[in-house]
């Protein structure tokens, strides 16, 4: 049974299309049986004439643009014992204004013949009149070739008549070793929901009238393209106003993926690594593609305790080093990722410590500390006081105070020597001040009766 994959295409109606050449667009398209396959709550050919016939009305304003329509697989239907490879046919040939006609004949098709893709698209190398203009086809189809040509020949033979094949597939369950297949004839995309299709669509028209396409390499500090994942702004420049928003995505092939900005504006762009990385004043230049470097060496911090018996919840502050601003709030035992650098680092223990981190390219760099104890205290009255801690050179330093007139109370403190200093609430003179010393040890309870 075929799997269904749209090759497809629609107006990203966002963009602005100045004077430009004149570009021809030929949409091909699969009626073959296997259309005839549910999508939703659609049929496969139901949703494709569907988008299509949508797609020519969105165009029809666009200027220096001609388009025209072939179809496969409508004409002979097949059967157990026979499959018509020829059944393809050019239904309207390139003409200016010809918009409604397309989309009256698109209503008309019917699925029911077999799937000559490499056929198809060795005829449509006929179907434009001349390569002078952008020469450009559409394909959408459920993506099987049935018949025996070989799409990679044909596609040679249409570069050599001027013609830009631009297959943007959208393959639901789809064998991806499949789609490797069209590499050689152009580029492609999958996706498995109809929104995400309908951002494919986007795409697509894009790259068809615009001709103008971006990466963004999100270099390491070899100057490899490396760092992924990441959420980016694109500004108008010198503005707050916001353009585009993309997660930075590496392709299959390991690359920046390739994304589309309109050459009309420049851009600041904003990678929000940690700290975040700027690059302000992008002109993208019109009709070809850019390549836009952005340096965001990264590597990955965790906090960790050595011993813990059982979990405990505390955070990091992250801030670079030298400046006092956070940057992050980190749980102990998670990972986050850092620019490379050097960070001041404060573990929200009770005390708290303090550690200098530098976070190198594409590794972990480990914090490691002693797992808490607890200090549990009871009093008969309700007390006020405070908990401090010896230093080496044995003075005392503050790390809490009681609760206010409490008679119980729990703290988790890091393993050392510590003196609860308390008198009762209610008796009014300094002479009542007590205080108990005790030892925290990791994974340990002690109790203090007051």
């Amino acid at each position: 049974m075929k799997k269904f994959i749209l090759i497809a295409f629609t107006l990203l109606s966002a963009i602005s299309f100045g004077q430009e050449d004149l570009t021809r667009i030929l949409f091909i398209l699969d009626a073959s049986n296997s259309m005839n396959a549910k999508w939703g709550e659609q049929t496969r050919i139901e949703a494709a004439k569907e988008l299509l016939a949508k797609t020519v009305d969105d165009l029809h304003d666009v200027e220096n643009l001609e388009i025209g329509l072939r179809v496969y697989g409508h004409q002979s239907p097949i059967t157990a014992t026979f499959q018509d490879c020829n059944d393809t046919k050019l239904e309207v040939p390139f003409r200016r204004d010809n918009f409604n006609q397309v989309k009256t004949r698109i209503k008309s098709i019917y699925a029911k013949g077999t799937t000559p893709i490499a056929r198809s698209l060795e005829a449509a190398a006929g179907d434009f009149p001349d390569n002078r203009s952008r020469n450009i086809i559409i394909l959408i189809t459920d993506g099987l070739e049935a018949c025996d040509n070989d799409p990679c020949v044909i596609a040679r033979k249409l570069k050599d008549k001027g013609v830009k094949v631009t297959p943007f597939v959208i393959g639901l369950g789809m064998d991806l070793s499949y789609l490797e297949k069209f590499k050689c004839i152009g580029t492609y995309a999958d996706a498995e929901t109809k929104s995400t299709f309908e951002q494919v669509l986007k795409t697509v028209v894009a790259k068809a009238l615009l001709n103008t396409t971006a990466q963004i390499n999100l270099n390491d500090v070899y100057g490899t393209p490396s760092e992924t994942n990441v959420t980016m702004f694109l500004y108008k420049s010198g503005t707050n106003e916001l353009k585009y928003t993309y997660t930075h995505t590496l392709n299959k092939f390991g690359n920046p993926d390739t994304l589309i900005l309109d050459p009309q504006y420049k851009y600041d762009l904003v990678v929000n690594t940690t700290p975040r990385v700027f690059k302000n004043n992008i002109e993208i230049k019109r009709n070809q593609h850019n390549t836009i470097v952005a340096d965001s060496p990264q590597g990955s911090l965790k906090v960790r305790f050595l011993n813990a018996a059982k979990p405990y919840q505390f955070e990091a502050r992250i801030m670079k080093a030298g400046k006092n601003i956070t940057l992050n709030t980190q749980k102990i035992g998670e990972i986050d990722k850092y620019i490379v650098g050097k960070y001041d680092v404060e573990i929200l223990t009770l005390p708290r410590i303090y550690i200098t981190a530098d976070i190198n390219q594409s590794k972990t760099t480990h914090l490691d500390i002693q797992a808490p104890g607890i200090i549990r205290y009871t009093a008969g009255n309700g007390i006020v006081g405070q908990i401090f801690t010896e230093n080496s050179n044995g003075t005392w330093d503050w790390v809490c105070n009681l609760k206010d007139g409490s008679k119980t109370d729990t703290w988790q403190l890091q393993p050392g020597e510590y003196k609860l200093v308390y008198r009762q609430k209610k008796l009014k003179s300094s002479t009542y001040t007590l205080e108990k010393t005790f030892r925290i040890n990791s994974n340990k309870t002690i109790s203090l009766k007051l």
